[in-house]
């Protein structure tokens, strides 16, 4: 019951933090760290995705669903899902070639609470920077754009990072506004987190046992309720006030994490 219990919290935290520039990854690692929550080879925490994935199609179920009707004769709509599927591309095949050490020596509590803190700092400053806003609908970036924002989310590949940090700080960079950064990062959000789901139980489905199942399914349901709050006010929340409020969150829990390290382990 008390793994139980931990799941469900864990998954509660994942739907929260997965679509915020705080890195999901990185608050499931040191949350599973102090409550000694160990899962095989970290596939918990990767299965478990699979309850955001489907809050954010959901929500997005009659736009995607529109993008889809228009394929065969909308050259906009074909465009926007190739940009996606190049932005997609990167990770694809960096984190298939480097998953064993992604899992093996990243997935480090300090290395973590470092990331947190420096990916901050970084969205604080490009928070307040008076960047030229050339693009305000995500699905109309150039397709360079796309591919470059594909090999910045790369550095969340690095746990504590953040997966939407880094593509929304990317987007913002090249010129996209925040809300169309935090939309793209919805968007690219889908292949990436399916990818990543797939490929870990593909690699670990023959090691789970029955517990294991139960746990991720308590996970993933919680992750799905939490995440669909979150995506549902984000973008709205974002568009008005930015994102100081993550990126101090991130040096908060970045620094409690080496605090809670030095006094624990």
């Amino acid at each position: 019951m008390q793994n139980l219990f931990e799941a469900i919290v864990l998954g509660i935290v994942e739907g929260l933090t997965e679509f915020l520039p705080v890195s999901s990854t990185g608050h499931l690692l040191l949350l599973g760290h102090f409550l000694g929550f160990e899962s095989n080879g970290k596939t918990f925490e990767v299965l478990i995705q699979l309850g955001a994935i489907l809050a954010i199609l959901l929500v997005y179920f009659r736009r995607l669903l529109d993008i889809a009707l228009r394929l065969r004769t909308d050259p906009a709509a074909r465009r926007f899902v190739i940009g996606v599927l190049v932005a997609f591309l990167p990770a694809a095949v960096i984190g298939a070639l480097l998953h064993g050490f992604i899992k093996g020596v990243l997935f480090n509590p300090f290395l973590v609470c470092c990331a947190l803190i420096a990916g901050g700092l970084v969205l604080l400053v490009v928070d307040e920077l008076e960047l030229e806003v050339k693009h305000t609908d995500a699905t109309t970036f150039p397709l360079p754009m796309y591919l470059k924002i594909g090999f910045i989310q790369c550095l969340a590949m690095i746990p504590g990072v953040s997966r939407s940090g880094s593509t929304i700080v990317g987007a913002m960079l090249l010129g996209a506004s925040k809300r169309a950064a935090a939309e793209f990062s919805f968007f690219l959000a889908m292949p990436t987190m399916a990818g990543a789901f797939a490929y870990d139980l593909l690699k670990s489905y023959k090691t789970l046992t029955f517990d294991d199942s139960m746990l991720i399914v308590a996970g993933f349901v919680a992750a799905f309720f939490a995440a669909l709050l979150v995506v549902k006010t984000f973008l709205d929340y974002v568009s008005r006030r930015g994102f100081g409020l993550f990126a101090w969150w991130r040096i908060i829990v970045g620094a409690a994490g080496l605090a809670g390290l030095w006094v624990f382990g």
